[in-house]
């Protein structure tokens, strides 16, 4: 039995602790990029009479210092 399962998570559960133990484990000035790699962005549109309206995101982005 794979070690996730039987720790009672999922594989995505699993696989995010994996990705923040390896972005923790990186040298500071890698660890910035990778944690700005690590935020995902949503968008939402509305449609009016078939066509698209201008995007926006739901939280903006942080942007790089």
């Amino acid at each position: 039995m794979s070690a996730w399962k039987s720790a009672g998570i999922t594989y995505l559960q699993y696989a995010n602790i994996c990705a923040r133990a390896v972005r923790n484990s990186l040298k500071s000035e890698l660890r910035a990029a990778a944690q700005i790699r690590n935020q995902n962005n949503l968008k939402v549109a509305k449609w009016e009479n078939g066509v698209q309206q201008e995007q926006k995101f739901v939280v903006p982005p942080k942007t790089q210092a």
